[in-house]
């Protein structure tokens, strides 16, 4: 398997872009860790609030109890604790409900937070892994003895036709004819697309 070219300049860039994409990466996995935690970070005040109502709740309610056993108007006397006990646990509802979409948003914001920018490092790792394929078949064929007509045919089919016009006049004309020089030529554009040295011509 090749993961680098052989000329200094594109190993450079591509060294440069494999640690660029790896830090683009981390920095953002870093960053939806942090906006996560922040997130739930917001979900304390929540579980005081539920646990402040709750007790409110118990105690107003016990109080309730102990209120009607007043002979008399223990029953009248019980009606507002229970009231107030009605309001604490509302209180920890509450509290519990924040809890609970904190929770729903906590991943949902780390999602968007890392999606976006870890598309952009998925594309890079697909453009190296396509490189590599490309890289490795061709080194695979160059050592395997295949000739430049190949390659030469190769950039005929996919190099833009700006270039082909620079390597000669009738560059399908030179292929076909078996000019050496439009052959070798053309085989060196599409290997120096891949940033491949080509094979030095046999003699």
């Amino acid at each position: 398997m090749k993961l680098y070219a052989d000329r200094p300049r594109r190993i450079l860039a591509q060294l440069l872009g494999d640690l660029a994409a790896l830090g683009w990466t981390v920095l953002w996995v870093r960053l939806g860790v942090a906006v996560h935690d922040a997130v739930l970070a917001l979900a304390v005040p929540g579980r005081k609030l539920a646990d402040a109502g709750g007790a409110l709740e118990r105690n107003l309610r016990s109080a309730g109890e102990t209120a009607s056993g007043v002979p008399v108007v223990g029953d009248e006397l019980r009606g507002p604790f229970d009231a107030a006990a009605g309001a604490g646990g509302s209180l920890a509802e509450a509290g519990r409900d924040q809890q609970a979409l904190v929770g729903d948003l906590a991943p949902l914001l780390t999602a968007l937070t890392v999606v976006v920018p870890l598309t952009l490092a998925l594309w890079w790792l697909a453009r190296r892994v396509r490189w590599v394929r490309e890289a490795t078949a061709a080194r695979t064929l160059l050592a395997g003895g295949a000739d430049a007509t190949l390659f030469a045919l190769r950039a005929l089919a996919a190099q833009p036709l700006p270039r082909l016009r620079k390597v000669a006049a009738d560059p399908w004309a030179g292929w076909r004819d078996g000019d050496p020089e439009v052959v070798a030529a053309l085989a060196a554009l599409e290997l120096g697309g891949l940033g491949i040295r080509p094979r030095p011509p046999s003699r």
